[in-house]
């Protein structure tokens, strides 16, 4: 594609300065694409509304077409312009988790156009929770599509920093506010179905959701431990390869931490015998008992909030070192754990080994 001068355009996360906002707004109305936080990963931004600028993203990021866009909206009442109903069920989410990691899948109105749903009669929306992706959709004054600010099957990005590797003269802007908080992306959920069903988790729990809705199915995708086949993908992050590292990632699962360092040792020691150049993916407790060439940790072994936070970081830092092998521990399926343990198994193209 051809290189473009991409602005980069610097605000403060929590009160972003409007005038900044207003640059990035105009870039979204006449039709551009603009790099943008929020709570989850950074997003790239286009119209939603405006199939022009929405093909724009899928260039940009080297992205399938037959990968659907979630649209971002500031307000929970510009829902109603994109969707044909809103059940009773879904009205419950937004009052409890609106603004925040969650996706709803809705039948989409005649106004979405199919670029943006890649084809399919639902729409994912959401409503972010970062005061600079509300202002830059409140100035556009449209709902905004935005996938990951990657390209397609890197790590997300969580910092402006990793949006500028993978994407700087490709796109228009990126607003650089610094981190994000959470570090994987929204949770999407199926409203369409007879049961509600998890398609992707993230930043809001299954626990979180069945509380609210009392039954609620996942998707055999969600916690497959091998690639399946799925012909129509109503959700992002179902089908394609993502969230990989250039390095081969394998990930060992258990339920026993002792068996977890003595597998992941045992398989470190075996490719750096080979002369490969080795990463481990540990933990602060763990960390200090292992030998390899690069040793990371994703923060303290139960706190799942922190290893979310610092996963896909992480996964790009091994990269720059540039390991041959990254072995990560596995951890917990509970709560957060279960977008943590989603997203790794598909980064390592499910090259999992079980210790149990």
């Amino acid at each position: 594609m051809r290189k473009m001068e991409t602005k980069i355009l610097k605000v403060t996360p929590s009160n972003p300065e409007i005038h900044v906002i207003k640059i990035a707004a105009e870039i979204i109305k006449e039709g551009g694409t603009v790099a943008f936080p929020t709570e989850t990963v950074y997003g790239l931004g286009a119209n939603a509304l405006d199939s022009d600028a929405v093909m724009k993203i899928f260039i940009a990021k080297n992205r399938p077409a037959d990968n659907p866009l979630i649209v971002h909206v500031s307000s929970k009442e510009e829902i109603h312009f994109l969707v044909e109903e809103l059940p009773e069920k879904v009205e419950l989410l937004i009052e409890n988790f609106w603004p925040g990691p969650l996706t709803l899948i809705l039948k989409k109105s005649k106004i979405v156009p199919n670029e943006t749903t890649a084809g399919l009669n639902t729409v994912a929306i959401r409503m972010p929770k970062h005061e600079v992706a509300l202002a830059l959709i409140e100035q556009a004054g449209v709902p905004i599509a935005a996938p990951s600010a990657n390209l397609a099957g890197k790590p997300s990005p969580t910092l402006a920093e990793h949006v500028k590797k993978d994407l700087y003269g490709r796109i228009d802007a990126i607003i650089d506010a610094g981190p994000t908080n959470i570090g994987v992306e929204s949770t999407v959920i199926d409203m369409t179905s007879a049961v509600p069903m998890l398609l992707r988790p993230g930043g809001i729990t299954l626990e979180q959701l069945k509380n609210i809705l009392g039954k609620v199915e996942l998707h055999p995708t969600v916690l497959s431990e091998k690639s399946l086949l799925v012909e129509k993908i109503p959700s992002p992050g179902m089908k394609h390869r993502h969230y990989a590292p250039n390095a081969k990632l394998i990930i060992i699962e258990g339920k026993k931490m002792e068996k977890i360092m003595n597998k992941v040792q045992e398989i470190a020691h075996e490719y750096m015998k080979e002369g490969k150049k080795v990463g481990i993916l540990a933990n602060n407790e763990s960390k200090f008992m292992y030998n390899a060439d690069v040793i990371k940790s994703a923060g303290n072994r139960n706190d799942f909030t922190e290893i979310a936070r610092n996963l896909f970081r992480l996964l790009r830092e091994f990269d720059e070192e540039n390991v041959d092998v990254v072995i990560a521990e596995g951890i917990s399926l509970k709560g957060i754990g279960l977008a943590i343990m989603n997203r790794l198994r598909k980064a390592a193209s499910y090259n999992i080994i079980n210790v149990d």
